[in-house]
């Protein structure tokens, strides 16, 4: 594996800053080890995953998200009938 890009670095250090303080709620590991979810108390995400781009080089992906406020929102499906 070569040196993650100073770019990526940085997009590392921007969300974790964010998430300074946070208590942790859960925590959930994909199957193949690409992808870290962080569930925190409040509400917000952090996902970190390691891919390959189309050089095959990797490249190290982490966002923080909010999740949905409205939980039952999130479990509705929605159905037409014409």
């Amino acid at each position: 594996m070569s040196a993650v890009d100073l770019q990526d670095l940085r997009r590392v250090v921007g969300a974790v800053a964010r998430l300074r303080g946070e208590a942790v709620r859960a925590v959930t590991v994909r199957s193949d080890l690409r992808q870290l979810k962080v569930e925190l108390e409040s509400g917000l995400i952090l996902v970190v995953s390691a891919e390959r781009d189309a050089h095959d080089r990797p490249r190290l992906e982490v966002d923080v998200v909010e999740a949905p406020q409205d939980a039952a929102a999130k479990q509705q499906i929605e159905v037409r009938f014409d």
